[in-house]
């Protein structure tokens, strides 16, 4: 793709902020404060990193006010650098446009409403009654289920494979080997056998989410699996059946999240974590990678479990005390009582 140059007034004027030096400085790449070359604009979002700055030969900077005398290359001043870095690096780095057209090995079912503008690529196979909105790209390989619907702008990367009557939104990302709709895992025990529960329900997605490489998002068992607006899923996520996730959360790669569990709004949840099911999070929560949710979590806040690692041999000590803490508590308690009885004596 031709790298397109664009002078530091014009990104000021379509971002905000304020210029400081030549405003004609032209940039057409985002870069590293190491790594930057002239042409190339790159972001100061901490003092700890001042040192690069001043050995930086980057074109152009974006930094805050704190710092906008800490160099004299041309630069940005900002409230947020680094969240301005990155409308920047999409103004640099565009999403590639739909190219219209159907590749002709992909199979289309009877009833299926695809926009004019939408690209669908080879190998693809989109069910009866399926529509897809404006814009949108179908990359190779995917399988899109009968009923489903794809909002507009959407970009389904190779190998997504959608069940049917999902509902995906305006503008969704879901990279390759994303599996959405796929039956949760609802069985009943039945004399020594399981029994299979259908699971009916669907996968609602809502607009400007993304869900990263083989995540897979289960449909409800009866009531529908909700994914709310500008939701953030890394990869290798899995999220069960009836899982509600509020709106701009975001989520880090290798989280379970069991079955009928509902996610507040604005949560951040780090890599490895586990919620167990039928859990309620609030609004605004934090958790921690490698955190194990248990309960439900009524209040706003940052929530850790982890147990710090340490030298095997120091790790099986302190392993062997924990299972004696509540016997320890126990005898913490004797003495307590013990102590308070011989300072009533005195």
């Amino acid at each position: 793709m031709e790298q397109v140059n664009y002078r530091l007034a014009d990104i000021a004027s379509r971002f905000g902020g304020r210029v400081l030096g030549d405003a004609d400085t032209l940039v057409n790449q985002v870069a590293t404060l190491e790594s930057a070359k002239k042409g190339h604009i790159t972001f100061l979002a901490s003092g700890k990193y001042r040192a690069q700055l001043a050995a930086t030969h980057a074109g152009a900077i974006i930094l805050g006010e704190a710092d906008s005398a800490a160099t004299q290359i041309p630069r940005i001043v900002c409230e947020n650098p680094y969240a301005y870095f990155a409308r920047v690096s999409a103004l640099l780095n565009p999403m590639q446009q739909a190219v219209p057209g159907i590749h002709p090995s992909a199979v289309i079912g009877e009833g299926a409403q695809l926009d004019h503008s939408v690209q669908v690529a080879a190998h693809v196979v989109i069910g009866a009654g399926a529509s897809i909105g404006a814009g949108s790209v179908i990359m190779e390989g995917c399988s899109i289920g009968e009923g489903v619907r794809i909002g507009a702008d959407a970009r389904l990367y190779p190998r997504v494979v959608v069940y049917h009557d999902c509902v995906l939104g305006n503008r969704l990302i879901a990279h390759s080997g994303v599996v959405i709709g796929a039956d949760g895992f609802g069985i009943a025990m039945d004399e020594g056998r399981w029994l299979k529960i259908p699971q009916i329900g669907r996968v609602v997605i809502g607009d400007d989410v993304e869900i990263g490489a083989n995540t897979t998002i289960d449909r409800g068992a009866l009531d529908d699996t909700v994914i709310g607006d500008g939701v953030k899923l890394d990869n290798q996520i899995q999220v069960a059946h009836n899982v509600h996730i509020g709106a701009h959360t975001a989520i880090a790669g290798c989280v379970g999240i069991a079955g009928s569990t509902t996610i507040g709004r604005y949560c951040r949840i780090g890599g490895s974590a586990g919620i167990l099911g039928h859990l309620q999070i609030a609004d605004h929560v934090e958790i921690s990678s490698f955190t194990l949710i248990g309960k439900s979590i009524r209040e706003a806040g940052s929530y850790t479990g982890t147990f710090p690692f340490s030298k095997n041999g120091e790790w099986r000590k302190n392993a062997s005390h924990l299972r004696h803490l509540d016997e320890l508590a126990g005898k913490i308690r004797i003495l307590q009582q013990e102590i308070e009885a011989l300072r009533r004596k005195d």
